[in-house]
């Protein structure tokens, strides 16, 4: 990822080094209405974190993968909490920033090709981290590098939302183009000052679905917990 475009990274440098509240980034996808994340909420502490996310930390055992560990903040918790983990992150200034922010083990790679001699006994995927497969069609790939990575009888914790709220008429039905690509396929885009990141696919997936395409591939889902906006925490194994 080249630096001009690795607008998360950029961000989280800035943050660390001038620690401006204000900083945003702005955040384009194309079902919805632009917005801006403060770039603060990636270095949130534990007692900021939502629920979800506290209690998808609560369930970790093992040797435990952050996927997509961002600025390290699961990451530095579970380190803190006596956990052996390896944050895993794309963006190349984001595991800068963790390496200055005190995270130990860091490697900086997309998911799809990461290759490890040793093997997880969780694989941590949190900010609808589930999105990393980018569409359905991938979630058999998915499967199989989890399979890949984890010890036998591991888990992977997973967070997504189902989007067919943006969808449903006010008599409860929904509008949906069944020949369009699933609504859970999002195209976003984002920028951080004059950094301009370039568009990329993100999933969001409904509990039942993700059920059934993890029965397909031989693991079990349970859902943990409802969130506060039709997203919830799961548990595969």
């Amino acid at each position: 990822m080249q630096p001009q475009h690795d607008v998360m990274g950029q961000a989280g440098l800035s943050f660390l080094e001038d620690a401006d509240n204000t900083a945003v980034i702005k955040v384009w996808c194309d079902i919805a209405e632009t917005e801006e994340l403060p770039v603060s909420y990636f270095f949130r502490s534990y007692h900021d974190m939502p629920l979800l996310e506290q209690q998808a930390l609560a369930h970790c055992r093992g040797r435990v993968l952050d996927v997509g560990a961002g600025m390290g903040s699961h990451s530095l918790y579970l380190q803190k909490s006596g956990f052996d983990v390896t944050a895993l992150e794309l963006s190349p200034l984001a595991c800068e920033v963790m390496q200055r922010r005190g995270v130990k083990n860091i490697v900086c790679n997309d998911f799809f090709d990461f290759r490890c001699n040793t093997k997880f006994d969780t694989i941590f995927l949190l900010m609808n981290g589930i999105g990393v497969v980018q569409t359905l069609n991938r979630l058999p790939e998915f499967f199989e590098q989890a399979r890949k990575l984890l010890q036998p009888g591991g888990q992977i914790l997973m967070d997504s939302s189902d989007l067919k709220y943006l969808f449903l008429e006010e008599d409860g039905s929904l509008l949906l183009d069944l020949n369009a690509p699933y609504y859970g396929e999002v195209m976003y885009k984002m920028s951080f000052r004059h950094y301009r990141g370039n568009k990329f696919p993100w999933l969001f997936v409904g509990d039942d679905l993700l059920a059934l395409y993890a029965a397909e591939n031989g693991f079990r889902f349970r859902k943990l917990l409802d969130g506060p906006h039709y997203d919830y925490l799961g548990l595969l194994e």
